[in-house]
């Protein structure tokens, strides 16, 4: 594609060079770059690309898009812009031939439940015939094939390429995952959002946000986005606050268990490997068995729900689609051990996710639960005695442990989370031990009968990050390895 129409009519500070060239990618990464590549210096947390400028040029970079003023060199063409961020969004989007205007592109935001919500619509839309594409968390579906990412919205670049991609593919729809740092970071600015949903919000992030408020609002961008629907929790009173900014803009649908909604679940019943309940959307309703266990995913359920409703399905074609998904990989998932006790595997690492994964089991348990946990290094610090707090609150035993403790010592980070579990009026009997795979084998060794060990944090991951190297430690194994010696 011709460098002038990428540009468009895009406001830049000043070029100098042949605006009329071909250009065959788009980079931040100056190893990546190939002949005739327009490089994207930006300025990171860690790295600065203008330092990376001429080994761009060196890989065959023939156009520079950039913020600072350096010494341009000849034959090639440089690009100034305000927002180095915002162009990339913008540049990136009109070098795949904008996409996000040839698929219905829903985006779902929130704390907790964003990539459950995600699977239970794609499984929705596929029995019903749409060809859905998925991106977040656990990397990108597109038909058979998937594809890891690193952030649960990956750069403006991977974004614009990926959807590309999923229209070569004959996909229809893409459902995906949208945080408030790729809200923030305008790598959605540019995307054709159809549809918004709101899970909820509770403390996170707050080492980049520093306050709720500005957590919030950076979830709000969405909502400002979408031109067909916003689906928005009425339980949660972020989603109700959420409501009052943005009820004229567009469509809303509600839903909820506790407050008014128009897509709500009553008659609700619990059992350690399923959820059953009546779901309701004006005068219709439908008995739905979910397959994924707790309240909790009766709301990622009652989200998609609003969605297939947005898509003008009735609620036995969605009842197919909510029954059809058996699991989603570290989420509130049951590992087969064939013993007298169970094992639930979840990612839960905020206050609120262990919140309601605890409650959750504590609707069932009928002997003890014991919670294996930690809290990530080099994250907001703030919520690890909520976390402990939380964790004693439905606990009857504790195994404080690591959870990807990057560049902190694991040992402060259990002593933080320590001093929330010791607050709790009602003491709860726990140990610490620093290495999390011996945290499993201890839980697994003193399990008993009708016992639940909880392995909290990690998920669908398989590793843990120490420093800034990744270990092999994938949970599943780890238990089962163990039981079969």
């Amino acid at each position: 594609m011709k460098l002038k129409e990428i540009l468009g009519s895009y406001k830049t500070i000043k070029t100098i060079g042949n605006l009329d060239i071909d250009i065959n990618g788009i980079s931040q990464d100056s190893r990546d770059i190939r002949d005739n590549y327009l490089f994207i210096a930006k300025e990171g947390f860690n790295k600065d690309g203008h330092d990376f400028i001429d080994e761009a040029i060196r890989n065959g970079a023939k156009c520079i898009l950039l913020e600072k003023e350096i010494r341009p060199k000849d034959h090639i063409t440089y690009i100034w812009v305000e927002d180095v961020e915002d162009a990339i969004a913008y540049f990136s989007s009109r070098f795949y031939n904008e996409p996000s205007k040839k698929l219905n592109v829903i985006g779902v935001t929130g704390t907790n439940g964003k990539t459950s919500t995600t699977y239970f619509i794609k499984s929705i839309l596929d029995v019903n015939g749409i060809n859905t594409g998925l991106m977040g968390t656990m990397g990108v579906k597109i038909n058979d094939e998937k594809i890891d990412t690193v952030n649960t919205t990956p750069d403006s670049i991977i974004i614009n390429s990926t959807m590309d991609k999923m229209v070569k593919s004959n996909i229809d729809s893409i459902v995906m995952e949208v945080s408030s740092h790729a809200l923030d970071f305008k790598r959605v600015e540019y995307i054709d959002f159809s549809i918004g949903i709101f899970t909820n919000l509770s403390k996170d992030h707050l080492d980049y946000h520093k306050t709720i408020e500005n957590y919030f609002k950076s979830k709000e961008k969405l909502f400002y986005k979408t031109r067909k629907y916003n689906i928005i929790n009425t339980d949660d009173e972020h989603g109700r606050e959420l409501l009052k900014h943005v009820a004229n803009r567009i469509d809303i649908i509600t839903y909820g268990i506790e407050n008014k909604a128009d897509v709500y679940a009553t008659e609700i019943e619990y059992s350690m490997n399923k959820v059953r309940f009546l779901l309701n959307y004006g005068d219709d309703n439908e008995v739905v068995t979910l397959n994924i266990p707790g309240k909790f995913n009766i709301y990622n359920a009652l989200a998609a729900a609003s969605c297939g409703i947005a898509y003008s399905l009735d609620l036995k074609q969605i009842k197919d689609g909510l029954e059809k998904l058996d699991h989603v990989k570290g989420r509130f998932e049951v590992v087969e051990t064939g013993r007298d006790f169970s094992v639930i595997i979840d990612f839960a690492h905020t206050p609120d996710g262990l919140d309601n994964v605890l409650k959750s089991i504590r609707q069932f348990a009928e002997g003890r639960i014991i919670t294996v946990f930690g809290a990530g290094g080099n994250r907001d610090k703030t919520k690890r005695p909520e976390m402990g707090r939380t964790v004693a609150a439905y606990s009857d035993y504790i195994i404080i442990t690591s959870d990807n403790p990057r560049f902190e010592q694991p040992e402060q980070i259990i002593k933080d989370i320590e001093v929330g579990v010791r607050v709790r009026e009602a003491k709860v009997e726990y140990t610490t031990i620093v290495d999390r795979i011996e945290a499993i084998e201890y839980a697994l060794s003193i399990a008993k009968a009708k016992d639940i060990i909880l392995l909290a944090g990690k998920g669908h991951e398989t590793y843990t990050i120490i420093e800034d190297k990744t270990y092999p430690c994938d949970e599943r194994e780890i238990v089962l390895n163990y039981l079969s010696r």
